[in-house]
């Protein structure tokens, strides 16, 4: 099952992750939130990591 957060203001995000190339060539693992599951939803929030809100009310990752 997805790992789902809820904003202060109600609505529920879904968390993700994919693999993504830098412009010099490195991978790099990126996290998002996104409003519907998709491929790469995470089950969990990763280990280092705690979930904060944007003052308007977007989740994000941060290492904690």
């Amino acid at each position: 099952m997805a790992y789902s957060y809820t904003n202060s203001k109600g609505k529920s995000y879904i968390l993700h992750s994919k693999e993504t190339t830098l412009k010099n060539g490195k991978q790099q693992r990126i996290y998002y939130f996104a409003k519907e599951a998709k491929e790469g939803a995470l089950d969990a929030v990763p280990e280092g990591y705690i979930v904060s809100e944007s003052k308007n009310g977007l989740p994000v990752l941060k290492k904690g």
